[in-house]
This record gives C-alpha cells, sequence and structure tokens, in this order.
C-alpha cells in the first residue's frame, strides 16, 4: 500500500476513534517493520509519523471499545511479588500475553514514546509523551509497612515537611550547575549520593549520555580502563547543557535502582494521576502524613530493562524535580532492593530509617544507594562477633566511595571498598550532613612509586615472618628478603642488622630510609619520590550565604543563597603505619638534630597549609595530607 493511501487509512481511525465508533472488531496493531536501508531523512520523518499516529489512534479505540473487543494489556507484577516475595517462588516480572500471536501484543499502559521520537516526527497530532503512568497500587499492609520502615510510629510534622519539600533539581548558579540543590536538612543523605552518581556520568561519561544502556556495568568497565590513562575530566561546569545534566541525573537514577534489585529489576514510584505538564498544580496542597496518604497516591511500575526504566524516568523527570523528588527516588530504591531484604540487611530493623529527632538520612540509606543493600556499617565485610552474631558492612566493591569525619574521631572505621571506590568520587559524612568530594582524574587513587616499592618490601617481609605477625624474621628469611626485592646494604649495616640473629621491621624500616634508592632503599635526595600532589574539589549542595566573592550583594543586602564548591590542593607525603611514625619521632628526638638526608615521617610543614574538619575527612583517605584553597573555608555541615 502506498505511503498515501496509508495515511488516509490512519486519518480515518483517528476520526472514527475521536467521534466514539470503533469498528466491531478493530484491527490489531502490526509489528514495527524495520527501517529500510538507506531511507532518507523526510521517509524516516514520515513512518515515525505514521506510527505514533497509528498508536496513538489504536490507543483512543482502546479506550472506548467494549472490552471483549480490545486484547488485554500486558500485566504489570503486583507490588507483593516486586517487594515481599514467598521464600518458594521466585521474584515475578512482568508477565506476557499469551493468548494474542506473537504479532498482536499490545504494549503495556506504561509504555513511554521516547521524545527523541517525538522530535523528529514533528508530528502535529498532540502526543502526550508524559501521558500519567497507570501503575499498581500499594496494598495497604504494604503501605504500612513501608511507612514504619521509613518514618517509624511518632515522626513529627517538621521531619515529613522536610522530606515532602525537596527535589532533585540543580543549582542555577553557572558556577555549580553540575550540583543539585539541598533546601532541606533531612534529604541530604539521599542527595548527596545521587550527587555522587550523577558526578560520574558528567565527569567521565558526557560522550556517552544518549545511550540509554551506559550505566550497564559492562560499558562502564571500558570506560574505567579509558580513565585510568592520563586523561582527566573537565571542570568547566558552567558549559553543561540542561538535557546533557538531565540525562546524567536520570543515568545515576536508573543505575542506583538496579543496584538495589541486583542488577536485574528496577521498581520507580511515582503519584498517580499527575502527567509532567501539571506537576506543581497536582501537587499542590497534596500532603503525606500517614502511611493511608502513601496508599491513596502511590504508584508503582517495575522495570527489567535499564533502556525502559531510563526512558520512563527520563520523560517523567518534572515529577521528581518536584516538591516529593527525594522521597519518591527514597521509596524507589527501598522497593527495588524489597522491603524483607531491606531487613535483613539491617542490624536493629526495629529502627525508622529516617532518624530521629533531625529527619536525617540513617547510614543504612546511604549505603543502600552506595552498595544496593542497606547495610549499617561502613567496614568491608562483615565482622564476626562470635556465637552465631555478626555486624554487617559493605559487601563488594562500590562505583562512589564514602569518607566521614566520624573516623578520624576514632568513631568508626571505613573499609577499603568505600575508601578507594572504581571512580574518584566519595560522599562525606559529618555529624549532620553529607556532601561530596571528587576529582577529575582516577589517577589521585593510584600509589605512588614510593608507596609501591613499600608494599612490596613489606609483602617480602611478611612472607618471612614465622612469628605470627610479630613483625620479625630469621636472619635465613632476611636474605631472601634482599633477593626478592634487589636491596643491596653495605656490609657493615648488613652485620648490625644480623646481629642479633632476627631483624625486625621497625629497624630495617629505618635503615631502608637512610638507603639509597639506587640500592633499593627509600632515600630520595630529590623529596619528590615520595609526594603526591593533586587537586580535588569538594561540593556542598546546601543553599547557604557566600561569604564572600559574588555571594555579597552589597549596601547590606541579603547575601546569595547558593550551593559552594571549593577547589583544594592537595600534597601527599608517603603512607607509613602508625607504629613506623612514632619510631621515626623516637629517633628524631633520641638524634637531638634533624638529618636532611632522612625521608622524614613527620607531616610536611608548608605556609600555605590549611586546616579545616574536612582536611580530617581526606587524611582518613591519604594520611597526613596537606591542603590549601582560596575563598571561603569548605563546609561539611
Amino acid at each position: 500500500m502506498g505511503d498515501r493511501d496509508e495515511e488516509e487509512e490512519l486519518q480515518m481511525a483517528l476520526r472514527m476513534s475521536l467521534h466514539g465508533s470503533p469498528p466491531a472488531q478493530p484491527e490489531p496493531k502490526r509489528s514495527k517493520p524495520p527501517s529500510p536501508a538507506g531511507e532518507s531523512p523526510e521517509a524516516e520523518a514520515r513512518r515515525k509519523q505514521r506510527e505514533l499516529m497509528a498508536a496513538a489512534a489504536e490507543k483512543r479505540l482502546r479506550a472506548v471499545a467494549p472490552p471483549a473487543a480490545v486484547a488485554p494489556p500486558v500485566a504489570v507484577a503486583p507490588l507483593s511479588a516486586v517487594v515481599v516475595p514467598p521464600p518458594s517462588q521466585p521474584m515475578a516480572v512482568v508477565a506476557e500475553q499469551t493468548s494474542a500471536p506473537e504479532d498482536v501484543k499490545v504494549e503495556s499502559e506504561s509504555t513511554v514514546v521516547p521524545m527523541e521520537d517525538v522530535k523528529e516526527a514533528e508530528v502535529e497530532l498532540e502526543v502526550d509523551v508524559g501521558e500519567e503512568e497507570k501503575g499498581e497500587e500499594l496494598h495497604p499492609e504494604l503501605a504500612e509497612k513501608l511507612w514504619l520502615m521509613v518514618f517509624g510510629s511518632g515522626v513529627s510534622k517538621a521531619v515529613l515537611a522536610q522530606w515532602s519539600n525537596q527535589g532533585i533539581r540543580f543549582s542555577s548558579d553557572p558556577e555549580t550547575a553540575m550540583g543539585l540543590v539541598q533546601h532541606e536538612g533531612g534529604p541530604c543523605g539521599v542527595l548527596a549520593t545521587v550527587q555522587a552518581y550523577v558526578l560520574k556520568y558528567l565527569l567521565f561519561f558526557s560522550d556517552n549520555l544518549g545511550n540509554p544502556e551506559v550505566s550497564d556495568p559492562s560499558f562502564a568497565l571500558g570506560q574505567r580502563r579509558f580513565y585510568q590513562s592520563s586523561f582527566a575530566a573537565r571542570d568547566d561546569f558552567s558549559s553543561l547543557t540542561e538535557d546533557g545534566k538531565t540525562r546524567a541525573l536520570v543515568h545515576a537514577m536508573v543505575e542506583i535502582l538496579f543496584l538495589c534489585g541486583t542488577g536485574k529489576r528496577a521498581v520507580v514510584a511515582f503519584i498517580g494521576g499527575v502527567t509532567r505538564e501539571k506537576v506543581d498544580a497536582a501537587l499542590e496542597g497534596l500532603s503525606l502524613e500517614s502511611a493511608i496518604d502513601f496508599q491513596k497516591v502511590l504508584r508503582i511500575s517495575m522495570f527489567t530493562s535499564r533502556k525502559d526504566a531510563f526512558n520512563m524516568l527520563l520523560a517523567n523527570i518534572p515529577l521528581f524535580q518536584s516538591r516529593l523528588g527525594a522521597m519518591l527516588f527514597l521509596i524507589s530504591s527501598l522497593l527495588s532492593r524489597g522491603l524483607d531484604c531491606i531487613q535483613a540487611d539491617r542490624d536493629d530493623p526495629s529502627q525508622p530509617l529516617v532518624t530521629a529527632p533531625f529527619g536525617h538520612a540513617s547510614q543504612e540509606i546511604v549505603n543502600l544507594l552506595l552498595c544496593g543493600e542497606a547495610v549499617p556499617n561502613v567496614f568491608d565485610g562483615k565482622m564476626d562477633l562470635g556465637g552465631g552474631m555478626s555486624l554487617k558492612g559493605i559487601p563488594n566493591d562500590v562505583e562512589v566511595g564514602f569518607l566521614t569525619l566520624l573516623e578520624s574521631l576514632n568513631l568508626c572505621k571505613v573499609g577499603q571498598y568505600l575508601k578507594c571506590p572504581k571512580w574518584p568520587i566519595w560522599v562525606v559524612g559529618s555529624e549532620s550532613h553529607y556532601t561530596v568530594l571528587f576529582a577529575l582524574n582516577p589517577n589521585v587513587q593510584e600509589e605512588n612509586e614510593l608507596e609501591e616499592r613499600e608494599s612490596k618490601i613489606r609483602r617480602a617481609f611478611d612472607a618471612q615472618d614465622q612469628s605470627g605477625g610479630g613483625g620479625f624474621i630469621a636472619v635465613e628469611g632476611f636474605q631472601q628478603v634482599l633477593r626478592d626485592t634487589d636491596i643491596t646494604f653495605p656490609s657493615d649495616k648488613l652485620d648490625d642488622l644480623c646481629n642479633a640473629g632476627v631483624i625486625v621491621w621497625s629497624e630495617f624500616w629505618q635503615a631502608l630510609l637512610q638507603l639509597d634508592k639506587r640500592a633499593g632503599g627509600m632515600k630520595d635526595p630529590t623529596g619528590l619520590m615520595g609526594k603526591k600532589q593533586f587537586t580535588i574539589y569538594h561540593f556542598n549542595g546546601i543553599a547557604k550565604s557566600v561569604l564572600n566573592g559574588s555571594g555579597n550583594t552589597g549596601g547590606g543586602s541579603t547575601p546569595i543563597q547558593r550551593p559552594r564548591i571549593c577547589k583544594l590542593n592537595v600534597s601527599v607525603p608517603p603512607r607509613w603505619t602508625q607504629d613506623e611514625y612514632l619510631a621515626d619521632v623516637v629517633s628524631s628526638s633520641a638524634s637531638g638534630s634533624k638529618n636532611d638526608s632522612v625521608l622524614s615521617l613527620a607531616p610536611p610543614v608548608q605556609t600555605a597549609c590549611q586546616h579545616a574538619p574536612l582536611v580530617d575527612c581526606i587524611r582518613t583517605r591519604w594520611p597526613r595530607a596537606a591542603c590549601s584553597w582560596s575563598g571561603d573555608v569548605p563546609s561539611i555541615v
């Protein structure tokens, strides 16, 4: 049939559907034909226009046709199958229509037409891309369980107001255009973690934001290998486009949700009956103050395809930018993981995830978004307490990491999984707030020459240590260490070390510090071999007054309220253990003088060195790092 005849047929179907007079047996939807090879742009536009008009006509026909005349839509898995599956049954997935022929499949109501297709086709017929998602209602019991898990039974109105008035929106300030703005104190754990993933895509995947499946782990692996060379991301944040930032946000959301869903599924929670064009008007006056309120308006859709989830979120992003955005994304993450799994992850499931009395996101929420499990601790793996009891930590490698001021206060221990993520991006925790630290070059995580040398010698020494970790080896083992590490001591120094019949690590290390690196030692006359210098950025998304610079409006008026970004210059001396540091201090004190030819273990004295609580966090990752910056002091509160 020619193009003209086919278009006339479609126009007739549209007129019939608009007048409410469908045929007794409407023609089933045909399979989408493949794009012809060498198709011109004009022909492709006409083809897409016909396809969209056909889809719109069929939808209108289904809306007015008798139930028996329309094939049932694809079923969405019930929420109970998504969230709390019976132990004996696998989690349900989206059911497929089996009664219709293969080429008569009817798309689910939650299917969203990609925005770019609408633009390219230039369809004059109004096609509502952001048409409301029908989704699945929450069962009242599940709504109650979800509410108690998040807020508990005695949540205050102030906390609910914090979580009901925080959207996921980018800053309008050019300097912080890559950052999400925070207006309320409670949801910062969600915003900062989403921000970390957004930076991953803006910095290291900027050329691939148009690919809906860029969040697939196999794709990220190849990109990480590329960036492990000398390439670094750009810091011109003001040049970012709105479309690029939106796509980076959607990619971040998709990755987190599928991470929570063990890579197999993502559940998206949204407000029923809200279209993208009328989000603010629809949410005006809407109050979520109980599980009943949740149950009335909350809807969910489950996706097993990253592409489908990406398209749905992209088409409905205004809802997550609205005042309920942070809460909806938290709920989506919890449902993607499954409520029973969330409770099993936790050490104390009786406590709400949003902590009282200030409504902060708990460490379990942050860990859920970082590693896909709502574990309460930040160390690696599990800690066995004996008697069949254990504490749960981070189970495996993560894409973006976590540092905390609490570790510098000896209140916790962050493991290597979080300290050394795949990308140089960290959520930074303080006593009451979460911010983000990031570098433009993944090389900041690589060991320098001296650190690699230290690690090699230490491994060789430990391999000969038969004392059960006592830190000493026999002379025979020491000779093997020297051979394995290509170390050549002068004969008099070698006799001194072996005189006692055993070699202690601290004495061996002190001798290495005075042995030239050309002989396999650690002495470096240039002083450059053990140093690491790089630039790192800190972003605080909470909108506060800027103390200087463009933040002052002058004339005594109120300063501009905006997020803040700080660029820090970091210089890192070699990384030693505490025992070795103390040994060097004792040695230096006993000698009464400082020998400049010996590499100092003490913190370097620099006139430009500055201090702030953020520096203490940085030093948990890079011990005794010296930091400096210009402008306002970087704030982690």
